[in-house]
């Protein structure tokens, strides 16, 4: 039984119109020990002939036996085998990987085979020594001559330890000297083997020759047998399938072997990591800025970044308390006058026309200003603030507010201090409210004032006279309760209306009980009614005009100590503001574990544009999918470019048995370490801008801030993902054509 066989084998080249003849009804049989040389002119067909007999090219009719087997059903994984179990290739124009050594062109071939590395250096050495290279094992091939280049090829077919070994005119680009080595290098492998070459210069091979095939249009017109050979039955050796580490090691050697490949395709994979984190930043920016539209009609100040507590138990916090919570990581401030946040206090002076609505806080937390000064020893009282306007501080800010004196009273119109001088200003860089509110830092007597008026607009005043209760929570009190300095601790001023609420009309020496009530406490004392006012007394009693009389009516005067026993208790609620918002739930989970009830400020908002920043959204996301789905597009493109130059390396790479499954597995590895690289320059960049260690840009440095690390997983997935399919369908690209097909498109 012939080693090869072929019975009226067919090759036909189709194009678009026309069908051609490679060579048509073709028989013959070869056997092991044959030195078989195929001559004729140009267009014969012998050197399609030989590549068929490689499988590197498909027949379209006959059949074609090897070791008796059918081959006309092969698929494409079935020639891939036949080569890898038969076939040893020796090209006229070599096919070597150039960036590769010698010792590295030959290792190529066992590694595909699946042989262990550390176990293939002496076969390597001793066919590099054979075919006479051994000084040049660790020279690369770009810098061999093309004898040189020949014997590497030699080499290879030989270390692969096929029964056939092709040779598409071995000795067309060598000089004299390099063919005639070839040449007999070739009859002594001829012995043990079947050699077959294909050359124009027969008489390069005459005396070696053991048989001689001339080819014509196509058909063989003479097929002489030279001499007698002796027969040789050899079974094809055995194969292991490629290792995970073989991979790993040609991968990672073709990541770098070639420089300028290595840097356009980092160059590409970065400007698509940066592409890629551009169209991701814009969809989440624009996701976090339609929430950012968010509003309340409960809460002044709904900032994304606050957080309203209060104790389980209703206890009161202390200051270990506050202490515990201001080192909670992300914790910004802590405000313990969380009453005061929602409340707006306004500036009043008719003289230079200014009405505006401020939040107040403690002078003490102000470090510096822009415009005027800090308080001085002595100026720190109840008379001084200073004034931090939303946004930039200008002169005419400094102009309009400083050393000028103003009346500060609340959202019901009570006085909380009749002379306050600004004596500093400061700009707002970095503000937690959303209201566009400006802040006025100002004394703790001030603020207990303020603290006093605000606790008494959210508590249930209940009065208690002549055995009758009263109570704003029903509606029931018609009277109003305010302190004065005049009213001596203990005891009570009331209007003259207050007689009629007796039945001999006269209240004085009389007691009178006030409780405040609310959600956290209940406080309470009798007072005893020393006097009475009308309207000719009330500026003697109290210190008010006379004309003021008439929203004076009704009320009862304390004393602002009791005053302040009633409303200024404990801290009960207080806010509490994170550095990022996107990252709340860790500090609400930190405090939930300290017993505290939490209230996240987003969660008690709601979208002003409702349905419209849904579909903005939606068309945000949509955006994005198409931006991913155009960047691998283009990104292939380039990348494909890049590839082609490699194209007969990766036909080389089938030719010396690596299928499918091996050539898209080296592609996705040495694509993947591109991707890596680029992604590791890129997030380092990224993290040098979030630390302002280079390019101190603030749009750049907002954006690397917001990144958290499932956005940096989020895009690294994407763009592996991206990568993977890349090498996907470039590895199909490849399988669609045969290997020669793809030899010839590269010639």
């Amino acid at each position: 039984m012939s080693l090869l066989k072929l019975v009226n084998v067919s090759k036909f080249y189709h194009n678009k119109k026309n069908v051609s003849t490679g060579f048509n009804k073709v028989n013959l049989s070869l056997d092991q020990g044959e030195f078989v040389v195929i001559t004729g002119e140009s267009g014969s067909g012998k050197s399609t002939l030989l590549n068929v007999i490689s499988g590197l090219d498909s027949y379209e009719e006959g059949e074609l036996y090897i070791n008796g087997e059918e081959t006309s059903h092969y698929t494409e994984k079935d020639y891939e085998d036949y080569r890898r179990k038969y076939i040893g290739n020796i090209f006229q124009n070599f096919n070597l990987v150039n960036s590769y050594t010698v010792y590295q062109n030959i290792e190529l071939v066992l590694l595909l085979n699946g042989e262990k590395k550390r176990d293939i250096r002496k076969k390597i050495l001793e066919v590099i020594d054979l075919v006479k290279l051994t000084k040049f094992k660790n020279t690369k091939a770009s810098k061999l001559s093309g004898g040189q280049k020949q014997r590497v090829a030699i080499a290879r077919a030989l270390v692969k330890n096929t029964p056939i070994i092709v040779a598409d005119e071995p000795t067309g680009n060598i000089d004299i000297a390099s063919a005639n080595e070839i040449t007999k290098l070739l009859y002594e492998i001829s012995k043990n083997k079947l050699v077959v070459v294909v050359t124009h210069n027969y008489e390069q091979f005459a005396e070696y020759a053991t048989r001689q095939i001339v080819m014509h249009d196509g058909r063989i017109m003479v097929d002489k047998k030279l001499k007698e050979t002796e027969e040789v039955i050899d079974e094809p050796p055995k194969y292991k399938n490629i290792r995970f580490f073989n991979k790993l090691l040609i991968a990672f050697r073709n990541v770098f072997n070639i420089k300028i490949k290595f840097f356009l395709l980092v160059l590409v994979y970065f400007i698509l990591t940066i592409s890629v984190f551009s169209n991701y930043t814009s969809l989440s920016m624009s996701t976090y800025n339609n929430e950012m539209f968010k509003m309340s009609y409960i809460f002044s100040d709904y900032s994304e970044k606050r957080i309203i507590i209060n104790k389980k138990d209703k206890s009161a916090f202390t200051d270990e308390d506050v202490e515990k919570i201001s080192k909670i990581k992300n914790v910004r401030e802590v405000v313990k006058d969380d009453i005061l946040i929602d409340s707006n206090t306004y500036l009043e002076n008719p003289e230079i026309k200014v009405w505006d609505s401020t939040r107040i806080n403690d002078i003490g937390n102000v470090k510096k200003v822009k415009y005027g000064h800090l308080p001085k020893e002595g100026e720190d009282d109840y008379n001084v603030a200073i004034l931090k306007t939303y946004g930039k501080a200008s002169k005419t800010d400094a102009e309009k507010y400083l050393n000028n004196t103003f009346k500060l009273t609340n959202s019901n119109g009570e006085e909380i201090a009749t002379e306050l001088r600004i004596i500093g200003i400061l700009e707002n860089t970095d503000e937690t409210s959303v209201d566009y509110t400006d802040t006025l830092y100002v004394s703790n007597d001030v603020l207990d004032r303020a603290r006093t008026e605000t606790n008494l607009f959210y508590s249930d005043i209940i009065v208690t006279l002549n055995d009758k209760v009263y109570s704003s929570e029903d509606y029931s009190l018609t009277f109003n309760l305010k302190s004065n300095n005049n009213v001596p601790y203990g005891q009570a001023f009331v209007s003259e209306d207050i007689n009629l609420y007796y039945k001999d009309f006269n209240c004085l020496k009389k007691n009178i009980n006030i409780k405040v009530k609310n959600n956290y406490y209940e406080n309470g004392f009798d007072l005893y009614i020393s006097d009475t006012f009308k309207k000719n007394t009330i500026s003697k009693k109290l210190g008010y005009d006379k004309e003021r009389y008439d929203e004076m009516a009704y009320t009862i005067f304390i004393n602002p100590d009791n005053y302040k026993e009633l409303f200024n208790q404990n801290t009960y609620q207080m806010s509490v503001y994170v550095k990022d918002e996107r990252k709340i739930d860790t500090v609400t989970t930190e405090l939930e574990k300290l017993d505290i009830n939490v209230y996240k400020m987003m969660d008690m908002t709601s979208n002003i544009f409702g349905e419209i920043l849904g579909f903005a959204v939606l068309f945000g996301k949509i955006r994005f999918v198409v931006s991913i789905i155009v960047l691998f597009f283009i990104c292939y493109f380039i990348i494909k470019l890049i590839l082609k130059s490699r194209n007969t390396y990766f036909s080389t790479i089938r030719t010396l048995g690596g299928n499918k499954k091996v050539l898209n597995d080296l592609l996705n590895i040495e694509l993947l370490v591109d991707i890596n690289i680029a992604y590791i320059i890129f997030t380092t960049i990224l993290i040098l801008i979030r630390h302002k260690i280079i390019l101190k840009i603030n749009y750049l440095y907002q954006l690397s801030t917001f990144f958290e690390l499932k956005d940096y997983i989020i895009i690294y997935i994407v763009l592996i993902v991206m990568s993977v399919l890349i090498a996907n369908r470039y590895s199909n690209k490849l399988f669609t054509n045969s290997v020669m097909s793809n030899y010839r498109e590269n010639e």
